[in-house]
């Protein structure tokens, strides 16, 4: 397992660790209809099905059931509300109601969009994550996309100095920030090795401008790595690509704040019917 908190903005952090609440009907969550599975946001673990979904009409995602000995029920601090947890990080979910004859199983687990991750995988029982710059974030997503394992993708900002950068700023190059891309994906199906293999394969790690015709800093190629596991794991493969007599741009850094990208920049090659202009698969390994 590994902990995602250094890579979580504010808004996560005041919900899952300071056990703060997000405003009613605003969550991502809360009219989702995807099937699939919610996660952890913090740690990756799958905590509830689509099927134990339901619509409650309170303003938050409802379930009324959780996958079994994920969740940990405490008296909240009010003394009186049951909050609900990950049982394996802690993070603050929300909190459970019994009695309230809204569902069969007369439960409402009441969660937090922000404190979930969903993939549209309905069987998935825990996630790792990784998280790439290497070049346009669009097309690194597009091709992360079709690596078999590989459960979710979300394009971003992160290594910069401005708080919550918009695209229009990361283009100006003044906020150190990178295009990033952050991939969730499934341990049983494939491993950090592989994944961060395919990166130095779909795109240019020797171009120390940028990528491509792309040019600037938030356009360098970049492995940022959560914990020593993963850092040992960059350093192993750069050395191999060392001794195969690449030269290698690509910095290692450890992860900071992940800022989401603008809607439209999600999965903007699908979306818009198109394929990635500098980016491309060539095996190195």
């Amino acid at each position: 397992m590994v902990l995602k908190t250094n890579s979580l903005p504010p808004d996560v952090l005041l919900i899952i660790r300071d056990k703060g609440t997000e405003h009613p009907f605003t969550g991502t969550y809360n009219h989702f209809e995807g099937a699939g599975t919610y996660l952890c946001r913090q740690c990756g673990i799958a905590l509830f099905r689509s099927k134990m979904k339901f619509h409650s009409a309170c303003g938050w995602p409802s379930f009324d059931e959780e996958i079994k000995n994920t969740v940990l029920h405490q008296l909240d601090q009010d003394g009186i509300r049951q909050e609900i947890l990950c049982r394996r990080c802690h993070a603050h979910l929300g909190h459970v109601f019994h009695g309230e004859q809204l569902s069969a199983k007369n439960l409402r687990y009441c969660v937090n969009s922000v404190g979930l991750d969903f993939v549209p995988d309905s069987t998935v029982e825990d996630t790792e994550e990784a998280l790439f710059a290497g070049g346009c974030f669009w097309g690194v997503e597009f091709l992360f996309n079709q690596l078999p394992g590989v459960l979710k993708t979300e394009v971003g900002y992160t290594g910069g100095h401005h708080p919550n950068p918009t695209y229009q700023e990361i283009c100006e190059g003044h906020t150190g920030h990178f295009e990033a891309v952050r991939v969730l994906y499934d341990p049983k199906k494939i491993d950090f090795e592989s994944v961060a293999k395919y990166f130095f394969e779909i795109h240019d790690f020797t171009q120390i401008t940028g990528q491509g015709p792309d040019l600037g800093e938030q356009y360098l190629s970049v492995l940022f790595y959560y914990g020593p596991t993963q850092q040992k794991i960059g350093q192993n493969l750069i050395e191999q690509l060392h001794q195969k007599n690449h030269h290698v741009a690509t910095r290692l850094l450890p992860v900071s704040v992940f800022w989401p990208a603008e809607e439209p920049h999600q999965n903007y090659y699908q979306k818009n019917g198109k394929k990635p202009y500098c980016h491309l698969y060539t095996k190195r390994f």
